[in-house]
């Protein structure tokens, strides 16, 4: 996926952290967003990536590379 971001990013002119980030605000499945800030760097990617809209055609770039796998060890 990382050459999938980087991809986009560079399409773009944009950081990988604001597509990673943009990604993750568009995607439905993700609830709960946890991201880990340690420097101002890292909040000022996250407030930036809220303007970020990316493309139908990004999108299934950045999730083309991914498969699916099943839930293990519950029943």
């Amino acid at each position: 996926m990382l050459h999938a971001v980087a991809e986009v990013a560079k399409a773009r002119d944009l950081p990988l952290a604001h597509v990673a980030l943009a990604w993750m605000l568009h995607n439905e499945a993700v609830t709960a967003p946890i991201v880990g800030a340690t420097k101002p760097g890292h909040v000022e990617d996250a407030v930036a990536a809220v303007v970020v809209t990316l493309s139908v055609d990004e999108i299934a770039a950045l999730e083309a590379p991914y498969v699916p796998h099943p839930v293990l060890g519950h029943q």
